[in-house]
């Protein structure tokens, strides 16, 4: 399958994968055709082109600038973390049942660069635990922590885990910065050294295994942090 059919397969509108598609061959920064030029090449009324124009803008893929005309932004996480935060609120999710898909994301990331082993980004994730072995402050853990994970997924090469993590951690973000990191320093290290010494040893299995021991240690912190909450008066 092209990368044409899977544009316009995406979209049910096909004025809207048409746009889509435009936007998609240009670059952040430049101005798409005026309303009239675009109208008069789609075949439709400039009505119908406003209308979709808007949509993508309320994307943030699109940026109209009035006087200007209409310029690419290109499809940030941090827009995609606003639309799931938004589509959380209306399905009655939890941001905390994000937490399953953010750990099968980061245990294929693991998997996958275990297998290729980018040595500037193993390099990352080691100095990252460096950090964490020497730190005793919170926020310069929470850091650390960061920046290991960060790592560690451009570390898989794949663009497509890179930027579902970075959507999540627009929406995790809050919830994670809450938790008392700090409170088992030792533990925090030895699990995050242990996905560092499977990843640069190219063992899948270790790597995957690693991954899944830090969100057991994840989501106990979470439970006593909602446990601590609860019993305040």
């Amino acid at each position: 399958m092209t990368e044409d059919l899977l544009v316009a397969d995406f979209f049910d509108d096909p004025l809207t994968g048409a746009l889509a598609q435009q936007v998609l061959a240009m670059k952040p920064g430049q101005r798409l055709p005026s309303e009239r030029e675009q109208a008069q090449e789609l075949g439709v009324s400039r009505t119908a082109l406003r209308d979709r124009l808007g949509r993508l803008e309320s994307m943030g893929v699109l940026e109209r600038r009035t006087g200007a005309g209409t310029f690419v932004r290109g499809l940030r996480p941090e827009s995609v973390s606003e639309s799931l935060l938004l589509g959380l609120v209306a399905s009655k999710m939890t941001v905390s049942s994000l937490r399953s898909v953010r750990f099968a994301l980061e245990r294929q990331a693991a998997y996958e660069a275990s297998k290729r082993v980018d040595h500037v980004e193993v390099a990352q994730m080691a100095v990252a635990v460096d950090r964490m072995d020497s730190s005793e402050d919170t926020s310069e853990l929470y850091e650390a922590d960061l920046a290991f994970h960060n790592a560690l997924f451009a570390a898989s090469g794949s663009p497509a885990l890179i930027f579902f993590a970075d959507v999540l951690h627009g929406v995790l973000s809050r919830t994670l910065q809450h938790l008392a990191l700090a409170d088992d320093r030792e533990r925090m290290r030895v699990l995050h050294r242990a996905i560092l010494e499977a990843v640069a040893a190219r063992d899948t299995e270790a790597s995957m295994l690693a991954i899944d021991d830090h969100f057991v240690w994840l989501d106990e912190l979470v439970a006593a942090n909602t446990e601590q909450a609860a019993a305040r008066p």
